[in-house]
């Protein structure tokens, strides 16, 4: 599995370990990962995702799932949160059709 986040795309960054005595060594920094379900209010269920910390807080900032995916870059999201936002586009649509029909 690797470890990216599903909706920000912030991976593994490299660096060094410096000792004491100013030594250095290759290290990694991984992302904060972490496995959470995301309620979409269009879909009126909850989505599994794998995502960072810090996207878990820029969702909450935007207002929910479905607000965060409406303005990400597809580049960005993985195959599962693409299919996500693709979803709710049509759902929306769907609901916008039904409303203007009444």
């Amino acid at each position: 599995m690797s470890r990216v986040c599903e909706l920000t795309g912030k991976g593994p960054m490299t660096g060094n370990n410096v000792s004491h005595a100013n030594n250095k060594t290759r290290r990694r920094f991984l992302p904060n990962l972490n496995d959470v379900t995301l309620q979409s209010e269009t879909l009126g269920r909850g989505v599994k995702l794998r995502i960072s910390a810090y996207a878990l807080r820029s969702v909450d900032h935007r207002g929910g799932l479905d607000k965060f995916l409406a303005k990400a870059k597809d580049t960005e999201l993985s195959a599962a949160a693409l299919k996500v936002k693709r979803e709710i586009a049509k759902a929306r649509a769907a609901q916008t059709a039904q409303t203007a029909e009444a």
